[in-house]
């Protein structure tokens, strides 16, 4: 099984890059997760925010291709790292590829969010899109952890 996050953006500052790298080293090799860039879409003269997110929306949902897709939103539902870590089991049980997708400065277009098979909040509130990348970044090694009874989280599991 295999994860990757489809971040729209690119070149992020060193500590989002190196924050990242940190966690997705420490993935086992049966469950690694990946970064994908998706290339944001230019705000030129007369192109809206809708239009940015259609067209940076065309490119999540091809890169996503026929992974679960999860959409990280705003509108989506709220979980402990618990209930993070029981995803990530399902996710592994059936083995299918997952793509968590986070949209550009404008967000997420509807119709990401219509293909999503889950729509995620990480947060009330309104974080960095490289924060983003490295809290989930960490929280998945954080659910793998829980799911195969590694020392690093040391709540309730």
């Amino acid at each position: 099984m295999k994860i990757r996050i489809l971040a729209v953006g690119h070149k992020m500052p060193a500590w989002v890059t190196q924050g990242c790298a940190e966690y997705l080293k420490r993935m086992p090799r049966e469950l690694p997760v990946e970064i994908v860039e998706i290339k944001p879409d230019k705000r030129i003269a007369g192109k809206d925010g809708t239009q940015v997110r259609a067209a940076e929306a065309q490119r999540l949902l091809q890169a996503a291709g026929r992974d679960l897709l999860v959409a990280l939103d705003e509108r989506g539902e709220e979980l402990t790292t618990l209930q993070l870590a029981d995803c990530l089991r399902q996710w592994m049980t059936k083995g299918t590829p997952v793509a968590l997708a986070i949209g550009g400065a404008d967000g997420l277009h509807d119709s990401v969010r219509r293909a999503a098979h889950w729509q995620w909040r990480l947060s009330r509130l309104t974080l960095p899109h490289g924060m983003v990348r490295v809290l989930l970044a960490e929280q998945l090694y954080r659910a793998w952890s829980i799911v195969s009874n590694h020392p690093y989280h040391r709540g309730d599991a």
